[in-house]
């Protein structure tokens, strides 16, 4: 039986690359973005015919992520593990912060995490499936300007963490991942050679791979990953 995965945000970077990774070992892929033609495109290039799924999805409203649900399992019939990847990064100090730029990183990459998992729950207790959320070395390390993205990656773990102890009982595992640098578009960034260093979103999906492969009574539930060497 293939396993169904949905990815939020999966139209580039960390995401794309676990859909990768996950679709070339022969799971069910649904991949979610807020702009359907984006979704498109990046389901054209990772290929895998009838097994990918784009759905459009803005995961500040749960209405969208239910939605989502429900398209994939009119598609695939169930849905067995859920990637909370979507999020956005906007830098600057307190005082120079908008109220707007505040709220869409607290929206997005906490509130978020929270609609997507809540959206699936269901289904994840009925297939004894698995949740696993994209957060930060930020989630637990604080710097200058970063109090809006320090906020929602140190919640985003937090939360996890919680859901984690909700539902391992439920057959259901639950893992918050939390990079160092990694070579995305993130933050208007161009990847080039330049980031050779970096951990490569091939990486993050081989990582997700491997998490998933492990023996069922065992939960890895908060994971830490940085490059080997700091440029």
């Amino acid at each position: 039986m293939q396993k169904v995965v949905y990815i939020t945000g999966g139209t580039k970077g960390i995401g794309k690359g676990v859909a990768k990774a996950l679709l070339d070992n022969g799971y069910k892929v649904a991949v979610s973005g807020r702009n359907i033609e984006a979704v498109k495109e990046a389901i054209k290039d990772l290929g895998h015919g009838d097994n990918i799924l784009a759905v459009q999805s803005d995961v500040r409203n749960y209405s969208d992520e239910e939605s989502a649900v429900a398209q994939i399992v009119e598609k695939f019939g169930r849905l067995d593990i859920v990637i909370a990847n979507a999020g956005v990064g906007i830098f600057s100090s307190v005082e120079d912060m908008s109220l707007e730029d505040w709220n869409t990183m607290i929206d997005t990459n906490l509130t978020g995490v929270f609609h997507t998992l809540k959206a699936s729950v269901k289904q994840l207790k009925q297939n004894k499936g698995y949740y696993i959320s994209i957060a930060s070395l930020a989630g637990i390390n604080f710097f200058a300007n970063g109090s809006g993205y320090n906020a929602s990656k140190f919640g985003v773990v937090g939360f996890t963490q919680a859901a984690m102890l909700d539902l391992r009982n439920a057959d259901v595992k639950v893992t918050t991942i939390l990079p160092g640098s990694v070579s995305t578009n993130f933050n208007n960034h161009e990847p080039s050679d330049a980031d050779h260093w970096k951990i490569q979103p091939e990486d993050m999906g081989q990582m997700v791979v491997d998490i998933l492969a492990m023996n069922p009574r065992v939960l890895p539930s908060k994971i830490e990953v940085r490059p080997t060497k700091v440029n």
